[in-house]
C-alpha cells in the first residue's frame, strides 16, 4: 500500500524528544518529503510495526498522526503551488 503521513507534535517540555524520535521512526520507513510529512509504499506488516513504534512517543492527549492511505501511488494526483521539491518526485 502507499501511505502519506503527516504528524503534527505540540512542542512543550518534553515534545523535542518525541518530535525527534517520531522523525526518527518515519524515515525508517517512509521517504522524508516535507516538515511533518512522510510519503512511501509500505507493506501492511511494516504498517503495523510502524504503528506500534509511533504509538510508543506520542502523547494521546497533545499530538497527533494522520496516515492518508491508497492502494498504489499511481492513484494520487500531486500539484505544487509554490516551489517544486525534488523530494517528492516519487509521488507520482
Amino acid at each position: 500500500m502507499y501511505i502519506i503521513l503527516i504528524y503534527d507534535i505540540r512542542l512543550d517540555n518534553t515534545g523535542a524528544k518525541v518530535l525527534r524520535n517520531i522523525f526518527k521512526i518515519c524515515k525508517r520507513y517512509l521517504s522524508h518529503i516535507q516538515n511533518s510529512v512522510f510519503e512511501g509504499e509500505i507493506s501492511k506488516p511494516l504498517f503495523e510495526k510502524l504503528k506500534i513504534e509511533l504509538d510508543e512517543y506520542i502523547r494521546k492527549d497533545r499530538d497527533s498522526v494522520v496516515v492518508f492511505e491508497s492502494r498504489h501511488e499511481k492513484y494520487l494526483n500531486k500539484h505544487f503551488l509554490g516551489i517544486e521539491d525534488e523530494n517528492t518526485s516519487n509521488f507520482f
